[in-house]
């Protein structure tokens, strides 16, 4: 059985008015207990509306959500207690930051979750631990950090429920390359720490292709693709018509490809490039 499933799913906005619009429409698929999952799209193409549904903040028009089995929606008074095994971290997170210091913001989750002072004291620290912050800034304000560290805070909050699913949309928009490496490599290691399930809404393709086990391609509302990072980078024409590239190095190898060397399709990270191209010229003695 699937950790997490989605069955004919619709959402509507503005139903029955004249700005009715699908942004989520029928969408059918299975993710698995441990997996990381990009989702990827045009603005517009419905993530976030799908994300805030698999969290239970928005209610399906129709169609079903299953998680360990039982519809999300089975008892809707109970769905708040969804929200804490399916974490979700909104884009620009920091804005939602507001106590007087960063552990009292990170404890906020567990606190309503009913866990002891120890028990918060706990999660709190292992989850400023997974995404990097010192002791020493748990008890300044959230409005004294920089920009990166207070991200890390707002998803440190979330992190520290221990959610069974962490999704996470655009946490890297507005961090520096540098700043959006360190952010992608401490959830990374999170992943395969904790070996929860991830989910991963991203406009970078070389953040998605990194991390992700599998890829969610959104267009207009549909599931158009749903496999592996590779299997989907490798149809880099079929993602250019509905907006989408393939990641930049991925791309320079379709081009050598297609200039007739004998280099795999779907490449995706530029140490596979460098394994490929060497291995290429120590056979043609050129190395």
């Amino acid at each position: 059985m699937s950790l997490l499933s989605a069955r004919d799913l619709v959402y509507t906005y503005s139903a029955g008015t004249p700005f009715e619009h699908i942004a989520v429409d029928h969408l059918d698929f299975d993710i698995e207990k441990g997996e990381f999952i990009g989702i990827i799209g045009h603005t517009g193409s419905g993530k976030s509306t799908l994300v805030q549904m698999l969290n239970g903040l928005l209610k399906p028009t129709s169609g079903s959500i299953t998680l360990d089995g039982i519809n999300i929606w089975d008892k809707p008074k109970e769905i708040r207690k969804i929200r804490f095994k399916v974490g979700l971290v909104f884009q620009y997170p920091e804005y939602q930051l507001f106590e007087e210091t960063v552990e009292k913001d990170i404890a906020y989750g567990p606190t309503n979750m009913g866990l002891n002072e120890q028990e918060i004291r706990e999660s709190v620290q292992n989850a400023a631990k997974f995404v990097g912050l010192k002791d020493e800034l748990l008890e300044k304000s959230p409005f004294d950090l920089s920009g990166g560290e207070k991200r890390r805070a707002a998803i440190a909050g979330v992190i520290a429920m221990d959610p069974d699913i962490l999704i996470l949309d655009e946490p890297c928009a507005g961090l520096d390359p540098v700043g959006r490496d360190i952010l992608l490599s401490q959830i990374y290691n999170y992943h395969k720490e904790r070996g929860n399930t991830v989910i991963l809404v991203s406009h970078s393709m070389e953040d998605v292709a990194t991390v992700c086990d599998r890829v969610m391609v959104m267009n207009h509302s549909r599931l158009k693709m749903f496999d592996t990072a590779q299997a989907v980078f490798s149809r880099g024409d079929e993602l250019s018509t509905m907006g989408l590239r393939v990641p930049q190095i991925t791309a320079i190898m379709d081009d050598l490809i297609g200039a007739g060397y004998p280099f795999d399709k779907g490449v995706l990270t530029v140490d596979k490039a460098v394994l490929e191209i060497t291995e290429y010229l120590k056979k043609e003695g050129k190395l």
